[in-house]
């Protein structure tokens, strides 16, 4: 997701902004990228490989098929898995107030894909002609009504011990320590945990362990490693028990997201 060249950034400033200014980008040519932010909205998706954005309230997850969106203002840092191409679209300030405040991941419309598409044949930074500036409105009405995609987002607690324990099970999916195990190793009691994890990151940390699991997993899909490889990676007794996992909370098994198909379904909610 490179950044913008310099005569896009000024134009981004003008007063005069266009709402929309798309741009393709492909991983081989940044494959990580530092903390930054900007003074436009960002909104991005991909079709194929995996796009993992940072922020300081966690991790979001961009698969094929979903968009990812952050305010103005947002610090955040990006990192690809495989081989990925897709687009970068940065909205206007005045576009943004219609917009959510927080960064989240939500499932592309074929309306908004199609837009954002012939958007990047558009000249950077030039002013909307009126064909345009309607498809641009068009667009940011689709964002605003865009559904969240809640299994895609891996909130991180802040609360030190907390933040500990999280921190040590995404270096280590597999790490096989109950509840009970991690929170006497981080100096916490396992009831404080429970509590206090689902207050600060909105889901029970059995859940939140799961999708840690599932953010690994895509990580490893997208580079190309088999599924079975994949399964015992994250600690799994079977393959199937891993692809019960992923379909429930992607909808899809891991193979079909290999393909790079859409993900569909309605993902598991708790």
């Amino acid at each position: 997701m490179p950044n913008p060249s310099a005569h896009i950034i000024a134009a981004i400033e003008r007063p005069d902004e266009p709402a929309l200014i798309a741009i393709p980008i492909h991983s081989g040519q940044e494959p990580e990228l530092a903390r930054h932010r900007h003074s436009r909205g960002q909104l991005f998706s991909i079709e194929n490989g995996l796009l993992v954005i940072h922020t300081s309230r966690g991790n979001w997850l961009m698969p094929p098929g979903m968009a990812g969106w952050i305010p103005p203002g947002t610090w955040h840092s990006a990192q690809w898995y495989g081989p990925t191409n897709g687009w970068s679209v940065y909205v206007s300030a005045r576009a943004c107030e219609r917009l959510p405040a927080e960064a989240r991941v939500v499932r592309m419309s074929r309306v908004l894909e199609a837009i954002v598409e012939r958007a990047t044949d558009w000249e950077p930074g030039a002013p909307l002609s009126p064909p345009q500036a309607r498809l641009a409105e068009v667009a940011i009405d689709e964002l605003q009504g865009a559904e969240e995609e809640l299994a895609l987002r891996l909130p991180m607690p802040r609360e030190r011990q907390l933040a500990t324990i999280a921190r040590a099970l995404l270096a280590d999916p597999a790490d096989a320590r109950s509840m009970g195990a991690l929170a006497s190793w981080a100096g916490i009691s396992e009831r404080s945990l429970t509590r206090h994890f689902k207050q600060e990151t909105g889901m029970t940390f059995v859940h939140w362990r799961q999708q840690a699991k599932l953010a690994r997993a895509l990580e490893l899909l997208s580079e190309g490693e088999p599924v079975g490889n994949v399964a015992f990676a994250l600690g799994y007794e079977s393959v199937s028990a891993f692809i019960a996992m992923f379909k429930r909370f992607l909808g899809t098994t891991p193979a079909q997201y290999m393909t790079g198909r859409r993900l569909t379904g309605a993902s598991a909610r708790r």
